[in-house]
């Protein structure tokens, strides 16, 4: 709290006329190591107002988003009784985790054209999809998406996770699951106030592999043919020893 006070000061003799987010996250390094189920982080913070207005009528909204990957998704379909791939369509910017919290609905808090700027949720996520399709096929294949992403935990909202104490700290909680991808993780927090943003601020979040996970990622991607070599003839050598172990029995 005295760090919030001297800064606030700073920004009164500073002549700073808007609102100033000071953000904060609980694990800027989050290590994935065997056994890993996930964590919690805990992204938290104040804003400054220097008119004095510290903290009266605003929102705030926290978004957290994972690195992008290029993604193609098939749909299915059934013909003679066999499932087979049917339309397909590619995203050149899929977020590997996304998740939103706010302090009360989005919809009471920013209209929908702001919500879409700012990616207020999950059906404002900017996927980016590539070649042409019909626009209606679109918006099926990105809702496909997204449940698809929601079912494996990797997209989440929480519209009642910002908590704001004295008109001016706000903090909310966002799981990780075990099945995160490694890389660097962007939490940007927005205040909110008469439907317009009025300060963001970004903090970053490093998620990575460490031990002996890290070894075998690490020997995946630079040297993949003797990854992969090495890869078989364990499989070869477990599978022929096991046929040894169970022709004893």
């Amino acid at each position: 709290m005295r760090a919030l006070f001297l800064l606030l000061a700073a920004l009164l003799l500073s002549g700073q006329r808007d609102p100033v987010l000071v953000p904060e996250v609980s694990q800027h390094d989050v290590q994935v190591r065997q056994g890993f189920t996930g964590t919690e982080l805990l992204l938290f913070g104040a804003v400054l107002d220097p008119a004095g207005r510290a903290g009266q009528g605003y929102d705030i909204v926290v978004v957290l988003k994972g690195p992008s990957e290029p993604i193609r998704l098939r749909e299915k379909e059934r013909f003679a009784g066999v499932w087979i791939n049917a339309e397909s369509n590619d995203f050149r910017s899929v977020p590997s985790f996304f998740a939103v919290a706010s302090s009360r609905p989005i919809e009471q808090i920013v209209d929908e054209k702001t919500a879409a700027i700012y990616e207020f949720g999950t059906r404002y996520i900017q996927l980016s999809p590539s070649g042409s399709i019909n626009p209606e096929l679109q918006l099926r294949f990105a809702s496909g998406l997204v449940d698809l992403k929601q079912r494996q935990g990797l997209y989440k909202e929480d519209f009642d996770g910002v908590q704001i104490n004295e008109n001016v700290l706000y903090q909310a909680r966002i799981s990780l699951p075990s099945n995160v991808t490694t890389g660097t993780y962007t939490a940007e927090t927005f205040a909110v106030s008469n439907g317009r943003v009025i300060a963001s601020a970004m903090a970053e979040v490093e998620v990575r592999k460490v031990g002996f996970e890290r070894f075998v990622a690490l020997s995946a991607n630079n040297w993949g043919l003797a990854y992969g070599l090495i890869a078989v003839l364990l499989s070869v050598g477990m599978g022929w020893g096991a046929g040894r172990l169970f022709a004893r029995l």
